[in-house]
């Protein structure tokens, strides 16, 4: 007993899957420009009370 491949059918298949492929991967996204990919916000002034030393810093953390 011999098996038969049907190439005709194969081919057909092999054809529209190539087919299909190529409709969903054959072009290439939008390019997105780089003024859209970045992000721009004014910084903020710097709060000096918020850097300032606290000696008692450590009593207030730790058993506060």
């Amino acid at each position: 007993m011999t098996h038969r491949t049907h190439t005709h059918d194969s081919l057909r298949d092999a054809d529209d899957a190539a087919g299909t492929r190529r409709e969903r991967f054959g072009h290439l996204p939008e390019r997105i420009r780089p003024e859209d990919a970045v992000e721009t916000r004014p910084a903020t002034r710097p709060d000096p009370a918020r850097d300032t030393y606290h000696a008692d810093e450590w009593l207030i953390r730790y058993c506060g």
